[in-house]
């Protein structure tokens, strides 16, 4: 760490979607901000209802503290659910109600963790107003993505967002990238300011405890192993692509189970889909259920799913799906072609699959099904990169010094 570096720095934070392990959602920011605070230093965390995520609030404002951290929540909900311009709104609702909040709390450093890309409002504005050094998180490329996806066809809305990523990029002191393919993203187009890669990462110590078998545990997969999807079900993640798989494989004479758990606004085409190759026996669809619970699930699987779209900005992602089945030493099997088929190829820790092609999801899962040796030396793998590559506390010191970096 730079011997210039303060010892203890005040950091805020504008995320809209925080959320513990109680919820349904990424612990990203509790868990780093838990070792933030643990470590000597400030945070208070600026966020709103996601519905996902256990945070909920009955007043447009309300504050409270959670395990050291200062919690203040919008009532401007998300939803994937919602339509664009109802997120849209809320999205703004957000990000100039959090003006306030940049303009006048203390702190030494400002983070702001997109998307949404509003997120850069009331970071731009302690960078401003305040002189306060700014760091701005990229989690998902946008608006590439939306304009990759069809969401944002307008041509004035499209160079305007354009214009207002590259105006955050640059009057940042460090952008953070979730993955490798982001920074490529980022550097293209401002190829000029510093970065640093912190990926979404592994909890191994949610993973570490005992197995124990979870509440909605049906009495046959005690006896006939089964495979795990845990995440977003919505249109980016085509997890159509798992259901056709498993088609095959059914057709190959795989004995199997599958579990979904997660929700989206596919969950209801995904449920037709299964009941249309006759699938029902096999396939289960629980909803959403607690991170807690969740790590339950994935201990005792075989294998799980992490698909997206065949979109170039979705082959960057870093899905926290990935790094929670590393951490509970479960193989995966994948469709994406980026960063995540690279490491595969170099790990062994999972197998790569092709998404058009079902015929290889069916060979991956019945060598996941039929061999659990090899299943087992995998997970071994996987396991091995949750603890190095991709481990929450070593991830969390990084960062943090990485903040005291630009404060100094």
């Amino acid at each position: 760490m730079n011997s210039k570096s303060p010892k203890a720095i005040h950091i805020l934070l504008f995320y809209q979607y925080f959320g513990t392990p109680a919820g349904g959602w990424s612990t990203r920011f509790y868990e780093f901000g838990k070792r933030w605070v643990a470590a000597g230093n400030k945070v208070t965390i600026i966020t709103s209802p996601y519905y996902k995520s256990d945070i909920r609030t009955d007043s447009f404002i309300s504050k409270r503290e959670l395990e050291g951290m200062n919690l203040i929540v919008i009532n401007a909900p998300d939803s994937n659910k919602s339509g664009i311009l109802k997120r849209a709104a809320n999205a703004i609702i957000f990000a100039f109600s959090s003006i306030y909040y940049a303009l006048t709390l203390p702190h030494d450093v400002v983070l702001g963790s997109s998307g949404p890309i509003t997120v850069g409002i009331p970071t731009l504005a302690s960078k401003f107003l305040r002189r306060k050094p700014m760091v701005f998180e990229v989690r998902d490329l946008w608006p590439q993505g939306g304009i990759e996806l069809g969401k944002l066809n307008n041509p004035i809305l499209k160079n305007s967002a354009l214009w207002f990523e590259k105006f955050c990029y640059t009057n940042s002191q460090l952008v953070v990238a979730c993955s490798e393919g982001m920074e490529k993203g980022i550097k293209k187009v401002s190829p000029e300011i510093d970065t640093l890669i912190i990926p979404n990462s592994s909890d191994v110590e949610l993973f570490s405890g005992k197995i124990e078998i979870p509440n909605q545990f049906p009495k046959e997969l005690k006896e006939i192993p089964y495979m795990v999807y845990i995440g977003s079900l919505g249109l980016m993640d085509d997890c159509s692509q798992i259901v056709y798989g498993l088609n095959a494989a059914k057709e190959l004479g795989v004995d199997f189970r599958m579990i979904f758990i997660g929700d989206g606004e596919e969950r209801y085409r995904l449920e037709e889909l299964v009941d249309q190759f006759g699938l029902k026996d096999q396939v289960k669809f629980l909803g959403l259920i607690p991170k807690n619970e969740v790590a339950k699930w994935l201990k005792l699987a075989r294998a799980s799913f992490v698909t997206f779209k065949d979109y170039p900005v979705l082959q960057t992602s870093s899905p926290n799906k990935m790094f929670d089945s590393f951490a509970a030493g479960i193989p995966i099997i994948q469709s994406t072609q980026g960063w995540i088929k690279t490491l595969i190829d170099r790990t062994d820790a999972g197998w790569n699959v092709v998404a058009s092609k079902p015929e290889t999801f069916a060979k991956a899962i019945q060598e996941a099904i039929d061999f659990p040796e090899k299943a087992s030396k995998k997970g071994v793998k996987a396991y091995a990169l949750a603890q190095s590559d991709f481990n929450r506390g070593k991830l969390a010191e990084l960062y943090l010094e990485k903040l005291k970096g630009v404060v100094s």
